[in-house]
């Protein structure tokens, strides 16, 4: 993928299970919700993997360990072994393992995924701030992580021990709603010391350095529903990217997304791995996909035309992303959107 300004979707005339040899897929909001799975996504990674392509499981939640996410993903008709799944607790121990002395002692605030990564790494979790690590790491813990947690990672940070978050996402899909993530978490430490933690998670270089080293693709696919995380991590990896709308981004986020945030290829969930993606050419003054034609006016995006709502969306994000270049589309969107129930 070119890091000049992606100004539209692309299209592909291959199924992208085809033209990639791995898909890096995010879960949550991706592959399940809430642990239960989204709708086509246990069929349509059968066949992705059927097709050939290696199916990797990338997650910035550090709380379960890979083995528990495979078992899950197992249990709901996705056969997964361990060393399919990586997660930004795996990457965060790395990044510890590269700054201090085997066998240190790590203070650990959040759950089991970030005590086996670090002893993955021979590296020694403890779990209080008078016990003298030699860095302090934080990842989700779950909804029950005590208070008291967040005060002993302080106590120690305020010392200068070296802090680490395995991710800064600040919200959490749950099966009720957005939960808050560990960037909440890491908010408390940061308002109590003022420090700033090394961050490993998506969308940052040493989780992508952790999927490649341990999955080898060569021409990979990011798969994910967050522009944030997974769709700016495969912009710093200079990869390409599909957003799938099943999780936190809908369309009035994507249309106003930055550079960094514009997927390659989008699609409604993860049957979009098995078919090509279709173009968006020009037309006029406007951009068309499919029946629909967009453009930009003066105050808002204007669409005509009719047929699959996506192509719409294709076609609108095109009309968005040229008229903000590099920047954000500021254009009213909402009529458009509401003609395509979306």
């Amino acid at each position: 993928m070119s890091q000049s300004v992606r100004t539209r979707p692309e299209g592909s005339g291959r199924p992208l299970s085809e033209a990639y040899d791995t898909a890096l897929l995010d879960l949550d909001g991706v592959v399940y919700a809430g642990g239960e799975a989204i709708a086509h996504a246990v069929d349509s990674l059968a066949v992705a993997r059927a097709e050939g392509m290696h199916l990797a499981y990338v997650t910035n939640n550090a709380l379960r360990t890979p083995d528990t996410v495979a078992e899950h993903l197992t249990e709901l008709g996705i056969p997964t072994g361990a060393d399919d799944v990586i997660t930004s607790a795996q990457a965060v121990a790395r990044l510890i393992s590269e700054q201090v002395p085997a066998g240190a002692k790590v203070l650990v605030i959040g759950g089991e995924g970030l005590r086996v990564a670090l002893r993955e790494r021979g590296l020694t979790p403890v779990e209080s701030a008078d016990d003298d690590p030699a860095a302090v790491v934080q990842g989700y813990g779950g909804p029950d992580l005590a208070w008291g947690r967040f005060a002993e990672a302080s106590y120690a940070v305020a010392r200068g021990v070296p802090w680490f978050a395995s991710n800064t996402d600040l919200t959490i899909p749950s099966g009720r709603g957005i939960a808050p993530g560990n960037g909440a978490a890491v908010e408390v430490v940061r308002i109590a010391t003022g420090a700033e933690p090394q961050v490993a998670g998506k969308p940052l270089p040493p989780m992508h350095k952790e999927t490649i080293l341990r999955t080898g693709a060569k021409r990979p696919l990011v798969v994910g529903d967050r522009l944030d995380t997974d769709i700016e991590g495969a912009f710093n990896g200079e990869v390409d990217s599909l957003l799938v709308l099943t999780g936190v981004t809908d369309g009035a986020l994507l249309l106003a997304a930055p550079p960094r945030h514009r997927p390659t290829y989008v699609d409604a969930d993860l049957r979009g791995l098995l078919t090509g993606q279709p173009e968006v050419t020009e037309a006029g003054e406007g951009f068309r996909c499919g029946g629909w034609t967009a453009t930009a006016g003066a105050e808002r995006l204007e669409l005509t035309g009719d047929g699959e709502p996506l192509d719409g969306l294709r076609a609108l994000c095109a009309a968005a992303w040229t008229a903000a270049g590099e920047g954000t589309c500021t254009l009213d969107g909402g009529k458009a959107l509401a003609r395509l129930g979306l």
